[in-house]
């Protein structure tokens, strides 16, 4: 006879122990593990937290590893009585029942010291307390200030708790930063910080102020829909009120894309019609470039002499009004790609005016200068659509970042180049921002997916992966907070993953778990892992001494495919019509023939300018501003501060032939 599962799952308590602790000199019963045996009923299986009571001491663990087998020599086949005890069954062999025995990493001790190895009592299932005080989440989940922000609920035998974080532990101060690792495309990177941001967002106390949320899209349309509802299933909406949550979009979300290289046609897959009221174009000029002029050159080119130079562009000549009698008689006017490149002709003239043997200007060299200039003109057509030529730029709303709001960067469809400049001049405002006290908001989640690909362990050092470090390592004190994710957590720079306080892992690959960062995991455990189902997650915390499996809803956004689908991109639009389509976006009276009228015969930079203007100034009459734009020469804006970020340079120079 085997022991039934009690009827009465999911009250507070039980109504008889599943087991008992058992310790022999083989595997004794230690401060941090211990053993119990159980009855082939159970519902204990692997991730089960469990209750041990004896003596006045509670201890709660986590199972890491089951086994299960019969006793054929010794009479200790038997099924378990009402106070845990096993009972003798003096059955043949074949009648004997399968005795099943767990291995428990212990989460907690109460009283916590002195600290013993666990007793041998007996073995209850956790209920919704003993989670809570087994995760020591009672000590940020009650009292006048609270921290908790729900990832998840914890299910085991019947019995569906919810799971906090720490947001103290998660956004700062006291430690920071989310890891997620996971196969793609099985509901864990993508799906898991979607619903981990809106839980944030609902949940974060007000005493510790505001929070925003900034998202670089670098997979098609993985992020481009954060703003639309999705139609979630009955089970999904059980188990957000079972966490306390609303399964609701983001109610405040903002699209940057750049442009495709006609300069009109945004380059993202959020092109819908539908969706244009809060997508708007990411366009950076000369001066943009300029400040992160390391990021977008090679590393070698970067050194002590060339640096030299682009500091005296950018302090002296760009953005101001530069006079040299030299060179002409008028003073430079530098805002755009096309003046820069007017002020290297007036260098390279003047010095060939000077004869053979002219081979410095003003300190510096004329192969530095000659090499600075072949690197910078050419990064407006590389990066074309991101960086143009005219010096009139769009960026995101530095200062007037409002709580609770998302910004998405869509940097899908650019090149390695434009991605890399992307990040570093986006997370590098954020961080000046921050530092001033005036971005708008106290906290800034940074989502950063591919780290494989932006921090990897191996390769060069570039720019980029030593932001994602500085931002792990010192970000915190700031308010701002890397969640980054990734295929293999293995290979990205460990000093990035190691910095975050928060680790996720969804279903894994077996050859990712038989690495050694997954030493420390029993075998049962990875091979959980390796077939967790969607919406399930392992979950490491500060706060948890060993890792928990819980399971999220679905995000209550449209995915990436349902949002291709509902609202499939816009065609790529002749020039004239892509202007009309923008100012329609911001004006629904603007008429397509009468736009075609006011472009037709203009030049397109022209047209690109007063479209520029136009949307820099969002006025109630877009169509009337755009023609009244189109009769004179926009100015370009011109930056009235600069704040650079110190330039790459090499221990040493040796070796330069200039």
């Amino acid at each position: 006879m085997s022991h039934p599962i009690p009827p009465h799952w999911g009250m507070s308590q039980p109504p008889a122990p599943l087991g008992r602790v058992v310790a022999t000199e083989l595997k004794p019963s230690t401060p941090h593990q211990f053993h119990f045996w159980t009855a082939r009923e159970t519902p204990i299986g692997i991730g089960a937290i469990v209750r041990v009571e004896d003596g006045g001491r509670v201890v709660f663990g986590v199972v890491t590893d089951g086994f299960a087998y019969s006793d054929l020599v010794t009479p200790m086949h038997a099924v378990i009585g009402a106070d845990g005890d096993p009972v003798a069954a003096g059955a043949e062999p074949s009648a004997r029942p399968e005795i099943r025995l767990f291995t428990a990493a212990v989460l907690r001790q109460i009283p916590e010291e002195p600290l013993q190895p666990v007793p041998l009592g007996p073995v209850w299932l956790a209920s919704d307390a003993d989670v809570a005080l087994a995760l020591r989440m009672d000590a940020y989940t009650g009292g006048d200030r609270p921290t908790g922000v729900p990832v998840g609920l914890y299910a085991a035998g019947g019995l569906e708790s919810p799971v906090y974080l720490d947001c103290d532990f998660l956004l700062g101060p006291e430690a920071a930063h989310l890891n997620i690792t996971g196969v793609s495309g099985l509901a864990t990177k993508t799906s898991a910080v979607e619903f981990l941001l809106g839980s944030i967002f609902q949940t974060f106390p007000s005493h510790k102020g505001t929070v925003a949320a900034l998202c670089f899209n670098v997979k098609g349309p993985d992020l481009c829909f954060l703003d639309r509802p999705a139609t979630l299933a009955e089970e999904d909406r059980r188990q957000y009120a079972r966490l306390g949550l609303r399964p609701e979009p983001f109610a405040d979300v903002r699209y940057y894309a750049p442009f495709k290289a006609d300069g009109v046609n945004l380059n993202t897959l959020r092109s819908n019609d539908a969706l244009a009221a809060n997508t708007q174009p990411l366009v950076w000029g000369l001066r943009e470039v300029l400040d992160y002029a390391e990021v977008v050159l090679n590393r070698d080119d970067v050194d002590a002499k060339a640096d030299a130079f682009i500091d005296f562009l950018a302090d002296r000549v760009v953005g101001r009004e530069y006079q040299d009698d030299m060179l002409r008689g008028r003073p430079f006017q530098v805002q755009s790609f096309a003046d820069l490149e007017e002020f290297f002709r007036a260098i390279f003239d003047f010095m060939e005016a000077l004869g053979k043997g002219a081979e410095v200007w003003k300190t510096h060299h004329l192969a530095t200068i000659r090499k600075i200039r072949n690197r910078l003109s050419n990064i407006s057509t590389r990066s074309k659509g991101l960086v143009t030529d005219d010096g009139v730029a769009q960026d995101l709303p530095w200062g007037a970042f409002a709580d609770r709001s998302v910004h998405v960067v869509d940097a899908a469809g650019l090149d390695p180049l434009a991605q890399d400049l992307v990040f570093a001049r986006v997370v590098s405002k954020l961080r000046e921002h921050l530092e001033r006290r005036d971005l708008g908001v106290d906290h800034v989640v940074v989502f950063v997916d591919e780290l494989n690909k932006y921090a990897p362990a191996d390769g060069p050092d570039t720019y980029v992966r030593k932001m994602l470090l500085d931002l792990s390592e010192r970000g915190r004190y700031l308010g701002l907070v890397l969640f980054s994710a990734q295929q293999f957590r293995s290979q990205v720079q460990r000093r990035v993953v190691g910095n975050a306080g928060t680790g996720v892992f969804g279903r894994m690959d077996m050859d990712e778990l038989a690495t050694p960062a997954y030493a420390t995991l029993s075998a049962a455990t990875k091979i959980k892992l390796a077939t967790l189902p969607k919406g399930e997650l392992m979950v490491r915390h500060p706060h948890f001494t060993q890792p928990i499996f819980v399971r999220f809803p679905r995000p209550a956004v449209l995915s990436s495919r349902e949002g291709i689908e509902r609202f499939p991109p816009a065609p790529d639009l002749p020039f004239p019509d892509a202007v009309a389509r923008q100012l329609r976006a911001m004006d629904r009276r603007v008429s397509a023939d009468a736009v075609r009228a006011l472009v037709e015969g203009r030049r397109e930079d022209e047209v690109r300018r007063a479209l520029a203007a136009t949307r820099r100034e969002r006025p109630d009459d877009a169509l009337a501003f755009f023609r009244a734009c189109l009769g004179r020469r926009v100015s370009p804006e011109v930056a009235t501060s600069r704040r650079p970020i110190p330039a790459i340079r090499r221990g040493d120079d040796e070796g330069y032939p200039f």
